[in-house]
C-alpha cells in the first residue's frame, strides 16, 4: 500500500521548489491529486494530509466518489467526456477541464442552465496536434473562445494540456512553453466572459518543467497514490 501522505509531503515540496526556481510563489500552484481508480480509503488518507482536490476522469467514478465525500472534496473532470455523460456532472464537478468541442459546450450550457448553476470549464488544447487525443488545435482556439463567451450556464477559467509524453522532461518544455504563450495572449486580450486564471499543465513525470514553464495547476496521480490497477 502505497503511503499516501509522504507521497504528497514529497510532492508539494518538489512543487515548491520548481516555483522558487522560476521565481514564483509556490502557493500559487495548485495540487490536483489525480484519483482515479482508487479506492474511497486513499483518499480519505489524502484528505487528513490536507489534499482537498482530486482529478477523475472517468464519470461514473467521479460521481460516485463527490456523492460519497460530499463537500469534504472537490473533483475535477480531466479525462475524455462526451455528450451523454455531462448531465452526471452538472452540479457534482467543481471544474471540467476537458472542454475540447463546441457540442460539448452546447451540452453543459443546456444543462448548467436547467439546473439554474454556472459550471467552470477548461478549454482543452492539442498542443502537440496528437490525432489520437482530444483537444482544440491551437489555431482553432479563439474560435472556440469566442463561442464559450456567448454561451449561458458557464465560465471559462483557462486552458488545459496534455502535450505528448516524453522520457526527458525537458522534451516537453517547448509544448509548455507553448501553451504559456497563447495563455498569455488569450490574457491580454481581455475577452468578455473569458477568464484565464488557470493553466492546468503537468503531470507526474514533467510537473516540474510545467511549474518552470507556467503551470498554474499541476495533476499528479501515481507520484501520489501509485501504479493504477486498470482491470478494477
Amino acid at each position: 500500500m502505497e503511503d499516501v501522505k509522504k507521497n504528497l509531503f514529497e510532492t508539494k515540496r518538489r512543487i515548491a521548489k520548481a516555483a522558487k526556481r522560476a521565481g514564483r510563489n509556490p502557493d500559487d500552484i495548485t495540487l490536483i491529486a489525480v484519483s482515479k481508480t482508487k479506492p474511497n480509503e486513499m483518499i480519505e488518507e489524502a484528505i487528513s494530509a490536507g489534499q482537498f482536490i482530486f482529478g477523475e476522469n472517468r464519470v461514473n467514478e467521479l460521481k460516485e466518489k463527490k456523492d460519497f465525500f460530499k463537500e469534504r472534496a472537490s473533483f475535477h473532470q480531466i479525462g475524455t467526456l462526451q455528450t451523454n455523460k455531462v448531465k452526471y456532472l452538472i452540479g457534482r464537478c467543481d471544474l471540467i477541464e476537458s472542454v475540447d468541442s463546441t457540442h460539448l459546450i452546447d451540452e453543459i450550457s443546456r444543462l448548467s442552465v436547467k439546473k439554474n448553476v454556472v459550471t467552470p470549464i477548461l478549454i482543452q488544447i492539442n498542443i502537440g496536434r496528437e490525432p489520437q487525443k482530444s483537444g482544440v488545435l491551437p489555431e482553432d482556439i479563439y474560435n472556440v473562445l469566442e463561442y464559450a463567451a456567448k454561451a449561458e450556464g458557464i465560465s471559462v477559467k483557462g486552458l488545459m494540456a496534455i502535450p505528448p509524453k516524453c522520457e526527458n522532461p525537458e522534451d516537453v518544455r517547448p509544448y509548455f512553453k507553448e501553451m504559456y504563450n497563447i495563455f498569455l495572449d488569450i490574457r491580454a486580450k481581455n475577452i468578455d466572459n473569458i477568464y484565464m486564471d488557470i493553466l492546468s499543465m503537468g503531470m507526474t513525470h514533467d510537473f516540474e518543467t510545467a511549474i518552470e514553464e507556467g503551470s498554474t495547476s499541476v495533476r499528479v496521480g501515481t507520484g501520489i497514490f501509485g501504479k493504477r490497477d486498470y482491470m478494477i
